[in-house]
């Protein structure tokens, strides 16, 4: 699940936590509640593409978000037991990001190319340990009763844009929400995912189905990430918060044109396709 560790007296407190049996099982319960987030929101995209009344509903139904997903998780009978599941598993997933970090923040390579790509590389894994821990932190918050508002989204950008330079500043983030789904686009399209599954002990036929599910999965949850990006950008050069409402809003938005069920059931393959990834990935790590 690590990539190839450097000599242990480099960070041998960090190569050990990286190879723990613990961190790696936690880990792998956190790539499995992953997949089931995925799945659900999937599942909420395609009731709100072909059910009546497709915009935001006043009877507080779920949004069709990870936030809506977990929401839709505690009301099922051992809904506090996946929850908490769910939190222990996210914050291992977390946890083993930030040790990649830590392992390998002092082997950069020489200044150059190499060194630019190596850091680039740490922001990344840097990111996913923060969303991974903002995930635990909300399955956490929901297993207790105190689930998100939604409307927070809304409130939180009128917020920032009432500050001064605020308007830029949310642009900056849809600029960058963008980037991240551009990214997920070109990591599905160039296969850039197979260093991280090992599926050479996989029968050719699933071999290829993981390949090609993962792919579709990596590049339609970047069309999401670009729609909510687009939102977010246009609320902020228009000042107008009301748009900003994250992947529930950017999904609703979708659902209301001509042929935005269509569309939105092809993100919704999207994720689903995804959880796929995120199940190879736990049942067949690298290292």
């Amino acid at each position: 699940m690590a990539t190839d560790a450097g000599p242990a007296e480099d960070a041998p407190l960090a190569h050990r936590a990286a190879h723990s049996t613990a961190l790696r099982s936690a880990a792998r319960v956190g790539l499995v509640g992953y997949a089931l987030l995925h799945l659900v929101v999937a599942w909420l995209a395609l009731q709100l593409a072909w059910r009546a009344g497709r915009s935001r509903p006043a009877d507080g139904a779920a949004a069709v978000d990870q936030g809506g997903a977990m929401a839709l998780l505690a009301e099922s009978p051992v809904g506090p037991l996946l929850l908490w599941l769910l939190t222990a598993g996210l914050t291992g997933l977390g946890v083993w990001q930030a040790v990649e970090v830590l392992r390998h923040h002092r082997r950069l390579p020489a200044p150059g190319p190499d060194r630019r790509r190596a850091v680039v590389q740490l922001g990344k894994t840097l990111g996913t340990a923060l969303v991974y821990g903002f995930l635990a932190v909300s399955a956490a918050r929901v297993a207790l009763g105190r689930g998100s508002d939604p409307a927070a989204d809304t409130r939180a950008v009128r917020g920032v844009l009432a500050w001064p330079g605020g308007q830029v500043l949310v642009v900056a983030v849809g600029v960058v929400v963008v980037a991240i789904g551009v990214y997920h686009v070109r990591k599905g399209l160039r296969s850039d995912f197979l260093d991280e599954i090992d599926l050479s002990t996989v029968a050719p036929a699933l071999c290829t189905v993981a390949h090609r599910a993962s792919q579709a999965g990596f590049v339609l949850k970047g069309v999401a990430f670009v729609l909510v990006g687009m939102m977010v950008a246009w609320a902020a050069a228009t000042f107008d918060p009301a748009h900003a409402t994250g992947l529930d809003g950017a999904l609703r938005a979708v659902a209301a044109e001509p042929h935005g069920a269509w569309v939105l059931t092809v993100v919704a393959v999207g994720l689903a396709a995804f959880a796929v990834y995120c199940l190879a990935r736990a049942r067949h790590p690298v290292g």
